[in-house]
């Protein structure tokens, strides 16, 4: 189902994270390579979130990596570009294509972005639902998640979940009973 833009791509707002939303721990799966020699704080919240499986986990569909930093021209827009391309299946088998603007912690994420994404994915992938997702550090081991969808007013945040990567010696027993306690959306 293709996603249209209404609206002006001039216009955009800033995406922050949220104060109070709750953490989920995950262990850490980065290697510590990738840590010490990212060259960029983009590029290791991108790989965070690969080693991690971060956008399966959030977005609940099991998901690859499809192409890093994506450029295309853009009918209408011109030049696109997104931080990575994900694509994806979910249990009842409908495919999806995951476009994801990265930012660090000094960064914002802004709705034209966003929308430009949704254009590219709709262009570049038209048999694929599209799913378009905001990373962000919060700090160095707290990562924020957006999910966004176009409305007829624009962009807008669907959802937001924070996942702080740790050892696996700080999962502690408290922690999976109260995830457990939680509802799924």
């Amino acid at each position: 189902m293709e996603q249209t833009i209404r609206g002006s791509l001039d216009t955009h707002s800033l995406v922050y994270p949220g104060e109070l939303i709750a953490e989920y721990k995950i262990p850490d799966a980065t290697p510590g390579m990738i840590v010490r020699y990212a060259l960029s704080e983009e590029q290791e919240l991108l790989a965070r979130l690969r080693y991690n499986r971060l956008i399966d986990t959030f977005t609940g569909i099991t998901c690859y990596s499809l192409q890093n930093c994506l450029r295309a021209t853009v009918a209408g827009l011109g030049y696109v570009e997104t931080d990575e391309v994900y694509v994806g299946v979910d249990r009842r088998g409908s495919q999806y294509v995951i476009p994801v603007h990265a930012k660090g912690e000094t960064e914002a994420l802004n709705t034209g972005q966003v929308e430009r994404d949704i254009a590219l994915a709709n262009e570049k992938f038209p048999g694929l639902l599209c799913r378009p997702i905001g990373a962000q550090f919060i700090d160095d081991s707290l990562i924020a998640l957006f999910e966004f969808e176009l409305t007829d007013v624009g962009v807008r945040k669907w959802r937001e979940h924070h996942y702080r990567l740790v050892s696996y010696d700080e999962m502690s027993g408290e922690v999976p009973e109260r995830y457990r306690l939680r509802t799924i959306e």
